[in-house]
C-alpha cells in the first residue's frame, strides 16, 4: 500500500477566532509552553487575547498574526508527536512563518521576534500610506490584474494581492482604486465583489516601508534548511535554500500570494493528504473551489486532531 503525501497549510489573517487553541492549551504542556514564551518575547498576553477576545482586540494586526503563529505552531507540534509528518509546507501570508517552524527552517522563539516586528512594521505602514483590501470573485487572475491596471492613477496605486483559487482574487491598494476597480468588476461580470475588514493594503507596495524595516531582521536571523520543502508565497515553487528563503520572505510583504499556483504546485508533487494547521477552515474552503479527489482535514481543535489521528495513524 502506498503511503500517502501529506501537506500542512498553515493559515492567515481573517482566520482567527475568540477561543482559538483554548483546548490545546488546557490539554497539553508543551503548549502552554509556547503560549508563556511568546508573552515573554511580546510582551503581550496572547493567551488571554486568543481565548478571551474580545474580536476587535484580536482581529488588530500585532495580536492576530501572533495569535495565528502560535496556534498553529501548537497544532503541528501535536500533529508531529503523533507521528503525522508533512513532505511538503506552506503557509497563506503570515502562515508561512508557521510553515518555516513546522519544517524546521525557523526556531520558534525567532519567528515569534520575526512576526512581532513584522505586524508592527506593516501596521506603521498602513497607518502612513492608507489602503484597504477586496476580494473578487467570478473573474480569472488575467482579468482582475488588468481592471487593477485600468483603475490605477497616480499616487492611487491597486494590485493583486493574494491570487487565493482560479476564481478568486484579492486586490489591494489605495481606497479610491480600490473602489474604481471594484466597480470595473462588476461592470465586466464578477460574481461577487467584497471589500475586507482589514487595517491596510497588505500584499501591496503600500508595504514598501515595512519591507525595508524588516530586512535587516529577516538578513540576520538564523534561517537554516527545512527538513521537507516549503512551497514559497512569492513564486509557488518548492524551496530549500535559506537564502531564497530569506529573499522571498522579505518579497513577500508587497507580493502577491500565489496560493492557487502553490496548491497546484502541491498537486503535481504528488500530495493526496492536505491538512489546515492552526485556526480556522479558510484554506479548505478555497481547496474546494479546485474541484480535485483529494482528503482535506482541519488541524485546529482537538477534536479536529484526534480525527486526523484516527484517519492517518
Amino acid at each position: 500500500m502506498t503511503q500517502p503525501r501529506i501537506s500542512f497549510l498553515f493559515p492567515g489573517q481573517a482566520s482567527q477566532y475568540v477561543g482559538m487553541g483554548q483546548d490545546l492549551y488546557s490539554e497539553y504542556s508543551e503548549v502552554r509552553m509556547l503560549y508563556q514564551q511568546a508573552q515573554q518575547i511580546s510582551g503581550y498576553d496572547i493567551a488571554k487575547i486568543s481565548f478571551e477576545g474580545p474580536a476587535e482586540i484580536l482581529k488588530e494586526t500585532q495580536y492576530t498574526q501572533l495569535a495565528i503563529l502560535v496556534h498553529s505552531v501548537a497544532s503541528a507540534l501535536i500533529l508531529s508527536d503523533s507521528g503525522i509528518k508533512p513532505e511538503y509546507v506552506a503557509g497563506h501570508s503570515i502562515g508561512e512563518y508557521s510553515a518555516l517552524v513546522a519544517c524546521g527552517s525557523l526556531k520558534f522563539l525567532d519567528a515569534v521576534e520575526l512576526v512581532c516586528l513584522r505586524s508592527k512594521l506593516m501596521q506603521e505602514a498602513a497607518d502612513k500610506n492608507p489602503g484597504t483590501m477586496a476580494a473578487v470573485i467570478g473573474l480569472s487572475p488575467t482579468q482582475v490584474d488588468e481592471l487593477c491596471h485600468e483603475s490605477t492613477r497616480e499616487g492611487e496605486t491597486v494590485q493583486s494581492a493574494n491570487f487565493n483559487s482560479p476564481n478568486q482574487t484579492v486586490i489591494a491598494g489605495a481606497v479610491p482604486a480600490v473602489e474604481r476597480a471594484m466597480e470595473i468588476a462588476q461592470k465586466i461580470g464578477a460574481r461577487r465583489t467584497v471589500r475586507l475588514n482589514v487595517s491596510g493594503a497588505f500584499h501591496s507596495e503600500l508595504m514598501a516601508e515595512a519591507k525595508d524595516g524588516l530586512r535587516a531582521a529577516i538578513e540576520n536571523a538564523k534561517i537554516s534548511r527545512p527538513n521537507v520543502p516549503l512551497i514559497a508565497n512569492v513564486t509557488a515553487q518548492a524551496i530549500k535554500n535559506p537564502d531564497d528563503i530569506r529573499k522571498l520572505l522579505i518579497k513577500q510583504l508587497t507580493s502577491p500570494v500565489r496560493w492557487a499556483e502553490s496548491i497546484q504546485t502541491l498537486f503535481e508533487a504528488g500530495v493526496d493528504i492536505m491538512i489546515e494547521v492552526g485556526p480556522g477552515n479558510v484554506l479548505g474552503g478555497l481547496l474546494k473551489r479546485f474541484n480535485r479527489d483529494i482528503k482535506v482535514f482541519k488541524g485546529d481543535s482537538l477534536e479536529d486532531i484526534s480525527k486526523i489521528r484516527t484517519e492517518l495513524s
